[in-house]
């Protein structure tokens, strides 16, 4: 009889390959479409187009897995960003604590939708929804409504390595996601990520503090929107208190894509990265046919909606292969 533990193993590769069988797809019929499409040019575009939206998918990918929810990432990116700019412009700090103040935003902003979500038993639904409004708020405030522009002190950091066309951020978004993968699958504290998000009661009578928990995964969670917002301040030179409108959506979108159950305790930060290639490539060939705003928007929400719809599915698929595993 195959072990819980191997069976879920079996489960993970099949959706990562089916993941990859429909990037394959995608590519196949935009290069059908446009022969452009299939070039080092539009490959090299995708990948340094993404990373500030990868590594906040690798914080929702662990929130989701605690069977959370945060709304808030866009906004706390944009915060991030202004915080950024304004110790840059307006401090005239050093760029590592300006850096460190951006993230530390971020890890704050994280601890804050944790902390309540756990000491009122809220939902992180309505929490991250209220500090979706907080952040925007306040990144209104801390740049007095406009956006501050500084130097090309961090244009090293997003402009492409001439060895490999490929940004550093590109770079430091996929070694994040490889840590976020080893961390899941190699370590205590992932393990009673999954344990806390498959049954919360069964995690706490094993010892598992799910409080504790969830205050670090939110944090996690806040520090890489952090990270995202400096990546999006230093991919334009700005600090611009309306980015980041829409992350949460994004974010949200690649995870569910990428196989991680909304209901918590099931997915990977792989797979989280798959989906945010699998939505990277259907907006960039969107673009290539000249579809409008609309249509993506409805195309993609269509893809979310099948994302789901297959979510529900696999734990259908997933209780009845534990009953069956079960019988004698």
């Amino acid at each position: 009889m195959a072990s819980k533990s191997s069976r879920w193993r079996d489960v993970v590769h099949f959706q990562h390959g089916a993941l990859i069988g429909a990037i394959a797809v995608l590519i196949l019929f935009f290069s059908w479409y446009n022969r452009h499409f299939f070039t080092v040019g539009t490959a090299r575009v995708i990948a340094n187009r993404i990373p500030d939206l990868l590594v906040v998918t690798v914080g929702m990918t662990f929130v989701l897995l605690v069977g959370g929810i945060d709304l808030s990432v866009g906004s706390v990116a944009a915060l991030s960003g202004a915080v950024l700019g304004w110790l840059l412009v307006d401090m005239d700090v050093p760029m590592a604590l300006a850096v460190a103040g951006a993230v530390g935003t971020g890890v704050l902003c994280g601890l804050f939708n944790g902390g309540i979500t756990v000491a009122w038993n809220l939902p992180s639904f309505i929490v991250t929804l209220g500090m979706l409004e907080i952040a925007r708020g306040a990144a209104y405030v801390v740049t007095a409504s406009q956006t501050k522009y500084f130097d090309n002190r961090l244009e090293g950091f997003s402009e492409p390595i001439p060895a490999i066309g490929l940004s550093a951020m590109f770079v430091m978004s996929i070694a994040l996601v490889v840590v976020g993968e080893l961390v899941l699958r190699g370590t205590v504290f992932g393990r009673h990520v999954l344990a806390v998000g498959s049954n919360e009661t069964a995690a706490r009578l094993s010892g598992i503090s799910p409080g504790r928990i969830r205050c670090i995964v939110f944090a996690i969670s806040g520090a890489l929107a952090g990270l995202g917002g400096l990546m999006q301040s230093a991919l334009l030179s700005t600090a611009d208190p309306n980015a980041g409108t829409g992350m949460e959506l994004a974010a949200i979108a690649a995870v569910v894509i990428g196989g991680t159950s909304l209901t918590g305790g099931r997915g990977s930060v792989i797979g989280s990265f798959l989906g945010v290639l699998i939505v990277a490539i259907l907006q960039t060939g969107l673009v290539q046919m000249g579809a409008s705003e609309p249509v993506k928007r409805i195309v993609t929400g269509g893809v979310i909606v099948v994302a789901v719809i297959g979510d529900i599915y696999r734990q259908r698929m997933s209780r009845a292969g534990a009953v069956v595993g079960s019988s004698p």
